[in-house]
């Protein structure tokens, strides 16, 4: 992997060399990422990104390359220069694990170094951890509004090619069945699909020369398009060709509730009970939700996934909460300008739950763990100790899809509500 060190704002370099100019770059800190409030009307979060951010803090190193170009730029000075030569990450982090959901307050990621060590990551971590994060609520929120049918990310040509693999590996998480992106698939093993578009069926002299060859190629399991010209003729002539052994048609226009459940009629009446319906046009979590009385067998989503349906960043910052002070003791730091208020002190947390298992409250402590009453989850988990990442089967990407599948279960009903409303648990601090 390439450097990742310049994925960075000018500002956290020359902090680190008025800190060494200082003396203090070498303070004990804690740093913490968290949102103050969720996307206006989201009653849940849903964390992503945490095993790229990994990656990317491996990769976090400044070579000949990025020095020469500092220094030609003159960003910061030699002694600053010969500091970020030798730059390792040599401290701890905690976060959520990737999956999980999250609250207003939630502690996500919690970095523990020195200033300089710490300050320098910031940058790199909010603009994985937000991209990625936004993109898993909004996927969390169509896969719950779908229900047990599948859907498909299919949002590569709306976004950023690098965005777009990470926005489908985020999707993933959240519970999409299956991507577009090969990139995705060969990067991280997320499964892909996909058969033709209308270019193919326009290529061709006809509609059904055009399904004769998809059915000859892909075989009659395959998925037909069928709403480049006419509807109902398409449909009877993709039977007509591949019989009973039709896996699925697709509909990417017009009144899909309406299409679908005429199409669902004149499958079944031709005898293709088993076909399928895939929907596509620019659908969002509420247009899946009302499609739920339709006839649809699975839903494909493009545009409002990648651009995270009308939120694009999940809104994180990182902040300093804790430093060494000139006696060596760690204290408790914070802003207070109006707004952008944040809480002093190393956070711990847990999901406080009742006797049948479902989430009542987002319990963070100050200082310390706060007190699990025996129904209790604790939330942070080591992600790197001593600079080096600690790898298990728990940060595994299948691993963090069914951590999400669990942890959104286990909140209260009205978290899956669509309308806007409050956070589905509060966010409680004890000090």
């Amino acid at each position: 992997m390439e450097s990742t060190a310049l994925l960075t704002d000018h500002y956290e370099l020359t902090m680190v060399e008025a800190a060494l100019r200082s003396g203090a770059a070498s303070r004990r800190c804690v740093f913490e990422v968290f949102a103050r409030r969720l996307p206006e009307g989201r009653r849940y979060g849903v964390v992503a990104g945490t095993g790229r951010l990994l990656d990317a803090l491996e990769a976090f190193r400044f070579g000949d390359e990025e020095l020469a170009r500092l220094r030609s730029s003159q960003v910061v000075d030699e002694q600053t220069l010969d500091f970020l030569a030798g730059f390792r990450f040599t401290g701890d982090v905690w976060g959520y694990a990737e999956g999980e959901c999250y609250f207003p307050g939630s502690p996500v990621l919690v970095v523990e170094s020195d200033f300089a060590h710490g300050v320098l990551l910031e940058t790199l971590v909010l603009s994985i951890l937000n991209h990625d994060s936004a993109v898993a609520s909004a996927a969390s929120r169509m896969t719950s509004a779908a229900g047990s049918r599948p859907c498909i990310e299919m949002g590569s040509r709306r976004t950023h090619e690098e965005a777009a693999v990470a926005s489908a590996r985020a999707a993933y998480i959240a519970g999409f069945a299956t991507t577009s992106n090969l990139e995705a698939g060969r990067r991280y093993g997320v499964p892909t699909a996909g058969t033709a578009a209308h270019a193919f069926t326009l290529l061709h002299d006809d509609e059904r020369e055009a399904f004769a060859a998809q059915i000859a190629s892909l075989g009659k399991g395959t998925t037909l398009l069928v709403d480049t010209y006419d509807v109902p003729t398409a449909v009877a002539t993709a039977v007509e060709l591949a019989g009973p052994e039709l896996g699925a048609v697709r509909l990417d226009s017009g009144d899909l509730l309406v299409q679908a459940r005429d199409v669902r009629e004149q499958l079944d009446r031709l005898g293709n009970t088993g076909t399928r319906i895939v929907v596509t046009s620019d659908l969002d979590e509420f247009a899946i939700a009302g499609l739920a009385a339709g006839p649809v067998d699975l839903y494909g989503v493009g545009t409002s996934l990648v651009t995270g349906s009308g939120a694009p960043t999940a809104g994180m910052v990182y902040k300093l909460v804790s430093r060494e002070d000139s006696t060596g003791t760690m204290v408790g730091v914070a802003k207070r300008s109006k707004d952008k208020q944040s809480v002093a002190g190393r956070k711990f947390a847990l999901r406080r739950r009742s006797s049948r298992g479902v989430a009542e409250a987002e319990i963070v402590g100050i200082g310390e763990p706060p007190t699990d009453d025996g129904d209790d989850r604790a939330l942070l988990v080591p992600l790197v100790r001593g600079g080096e990442r600690v790898d298990s089967e728990a940060h595994t990407l299948e691993a963090a899809r069914t951590r999400h599948t669990e942890s959104r279960a286990e909140l209260p009903a009205a978290a899956r509500r669509l309308q806007r409303g409050e956070p589905a648990i509060p966010t409680v601090y004890e000090d």
